[in-house]
């Protein structure tokens, strides 16, 4: 079981990579926008570091499945999907 301390690390680091993602000239625009209303939703008090992760999770599959996403976009993606994925209450 993870600590509180551990998860916010956990959260810290995937929003970390997808700030960079999102801040990053390479990435297209589109996805720019998307991950930084990700990155938003996750800053967002409303609800547990747990369920944040996990709505996270599923916005960040659906942007994965975008055919127009670069894989050198992608492979980062994935590393957040799997720090948030530690994340446990």
């Amino acid at each position: 079981m993870a600590t509180k301390e551990q998860n916010l690390e956990f959260l810290n680091n995937s929003m970390s990579t997808l700030n960079q993602i999102a801040t990053s000239p390479s990435t297209p625009k589109n996805i720019r926008k998307n991950i930084a209303d990700i990155v938003e939703q996750l800053k967002s008090d409303e609800y547990s570091v747990s369920v944040r992760a996990a709505n996270t999770i599923s916005l960040l599959d659906d942007v994965t499945q975008d055919p127009n996403l670069p894989s050198y976009v992608r492979t980062p993606l994935w590393q957040a999907v799997s720090t948030l994925e530690s994340i446990r209450e």
